[in-house]
């Protein structure tokens, strides 16, 4: 993994002892809140409902064990003993004091990490496949294109207050793990009929209030083009992107207003002045930046692991792991380890410094000494034998990080929702932990198959509700209730798409019974292993959306003549408290 070196580690050292004067002037009083809001901002400390929130950059989702550890320290000495890991493939910590942060940001300094542009209107954390240089339908290692990018953008002066925050992923593989068409700029690396390798560039999708799909601006780009072509996109959305309105200033409304083939024209206009500029590619540079990504010293060793499945036909909760949680390595007798930190009695994402440190001690004994963050708020182990397979189940199982949940239903994505963010309608946590509570039964998970069920406490989507195959939520109404719109058909990947609301919204205890019936349709519909979402794209909504209201949706047993579909069910859910 990329190492700093005596610049990067001067730049970061120097934000910190800059950081530290700004919060010594706030707390003498010498700098009023709103002055040192954008001070802190840069540096990825929000404000939340119970105290500042620091969100800190893992580059493209790769981290070092080392890493992982102070994730770990900060937990147990700064915060209240766990980290949240985010779908940027970042961690946020919720629970602490403006007075530690300096503290927090210079210990991260001293293993080549920080919170730099993880807030703000900036180019944010570049993204990419949790697989990236394992995954056997790899076309092209896209990590060393996401570092050269993380170095271009990161206090890129033109860059620094653009109209609203910018996204860009990366991905190299036959399958879109990085959700690209999501994103400010999407790009695919692929290889043309020469095999010469470029890259496929999409622009404009976004989610939030106005969900789009990016569009394609450019088939195939050079290589060597990849950030004089970027800074022209950003360029004309730097000019022309609205800055009176923040809810239509990100580059998806301009694209939109535009269309995609005069933004087109206005890129390349502009890309004209920088096409073989100072910022073109070299090869020189580019083998510079992929030497740091080499592969590690793997052995030679047989394609399969005889011992797996005398051990698997004995263990059923260990075969549900191996089916669910391990992938294909493209090394044979290798294999690719997610850990999932999805459990019903903690919130989607969560992990405590315990669970951090054995991680990191995972990845130390099996995996090289790295770990990968995942979208799906989960981690990686990218370079396992599959010989240690057996005695890395059972450490992971007995640390609560080994739930064979991957892809399934309570395999959720969940925002901080009400419990933290001063922008939610809803709560998004609790609602995740009732729902896996209602269907946290392995096998009938196992026999649904695949699904991808997305949480967001309000329109920011910051659970990507629009791109699950079931989307929820929280939604404001005058009466104050928590209320969910529910949608369906969204779908990230190769063939993506933004799920239809399927009609009135729902209270916070009805919607575990909402899903029941939406399942209950698929498994009654679907054509042999068909999926979820291919189900729901077969048939259309009306199928589901009959079930769902046809009859009232009961609150409490105990209630049934009183409970009313579109009537808030009187019920009581503790608020969401075990950090508390």
């Amino acid at each position: 993994m990329y190492r700093y070196d005596q610049y990067d580690q001067q730049i970061v050292n120097e934000r910190v002892a800059q950081y530290r004067d700004q919060v010594r002037r706030r707390l003498s009083g010498e700098l009023a809140e709103e002055e040192f809001i954008p001070l802190r901002l840069q540096n990825g400390l929000y404000m939340q409902i119970h105290a500042y929130m620091l969100r800190i950059a893992v580059p493209y989702g790769l981290l070092s064990a080392k890493q992982m550890r102070m994730f770990s320290h900060i937990a147990r000495k700064y915060d209240r003993g766990y980290g949240h890991f985010t779908t940027r493939q970042n961690i946020q910590f919720n629970w602490l004091g403006l007075e530690d942060t300096p503290d927090i940001l210079a210990d991260l300094a001293s293993v080549e990490m920080h919170a730099i542009q993880t807030s703000g209107n900036c180019i944010r954390n570049i993204t990419s496949d949790e697989f990236a240089g394992v995954a056997v339908d790899e076309v092209v290692d896209p990590r060393p294109y996401a570092e050269i990018l993380r170095q271009w953008s990161t206090f890129h002066p033109e860059f620094a207050y653009l109209p609203r925050k910018f996204k860009i992923a990366i991905t190299g593989a036959k399958e879109d793990r990085a959700a690209i068409s999501m994103h400010d700029i999407g790009l695919s690396v692929v290889k043309n009929a020469q095999g010469d390798v470029g890259f496929r560039v999409l622009v404009g999708g976004g989610l939030g209030r106005t969900p789009i799909i990016g569009s394609v601006l450019c088939e195939f780009l050079p290589w060597r083009y990849m950030m004089t072509y970027i800074e022209s996109i950003v360029r004309v959305y730097n000019q022309h992107g609205r800055r009176d309105n923040k809810y239509k200033a990100r580059i998806k409304i301009l694209v939109k207003a535009l269309g995609i083939e005069e933004f087109k024209r206005q890129v390349e206009a502009d890309w004209c002045d920088l096409k073989d500029g100072a910022g073109t590619l070299t090869i020189e540079e580019v083998n510079r930046v992929s030497s740091y990504f080499t592969a590690p010293d793997y052995e030679k060793l047989t394609a399969n692991e005889p011992s797996l499945d005398s051990f698997k036909a004995e263990n059923k909760a260990f075969a549900n792991w191996l089916q669910r949680n391990v992938k294909p390595h493209r090394i044979p007798g290798y294999a690719i380890v997610v850990l999932s930190l999805k459990k019903s009695d903690v919130a989607p994402g969560d992990a405590s410094a315990e669970q951090m440190e054995v991680a990191a001690d995972l990845a130390d004994r099996f995996s090289f000494g790295e770990l990968r963050i995942t979208h799906k708020q989960n981690l990686v182990l990218a370079d396992v034998k599959q010989s240690d397979l057996i005695t890395l189940w059972k450490i992971a199982a007995a640390n609560g990080i080994a739930s064979p949940n991957i892809g399934l239903l309570t395999d959720m994505i969940s925002c901080p929702g009400a419990e933290f963010c001063t922008l939610a309608n809803a709560r998004s946590i609790p609602l995740a932990q009732l729902i896996a509570e209602r269907f946290d039964s392995i096998d009938f998970q196992h026999d649904i198959g695949e699904i991808e069920l997305n949480i967001s406490g309000c329109v920011n989507a910051c659970g990507h509700n629009h791109m699950g195959n079931i989307g929820i939520t929280g939604v404001e109404k005058k009466d104050h209730d928590e209320w969910y719109q529910v949608s369906l058909g969204g779908s990230k990947g190769n063939n993506s798409s933004i799920g239809k609301i399927i009609g009135p919204s729902f209270t916070f205890i009805q919607v575990p019974e909402v899903i029941d019936r939406l399942l209950q349709v698929y498994l009654r519909e679907r054509i042999e292993a068909e999926r979820f979402i291919d189900t729901v794209r077969r048939l259309g909504l009306n199928p589901f959306k009959e079930q769902v209201y046809a009859t009232a949706i009961e609150a409490e047993p105990e209630e049934k003549t009183e409970a009313s579909l579109f009537k808030p069910a009187q019920y009581s859910v503790p608020f969401y408290s075990p950090r508390f």
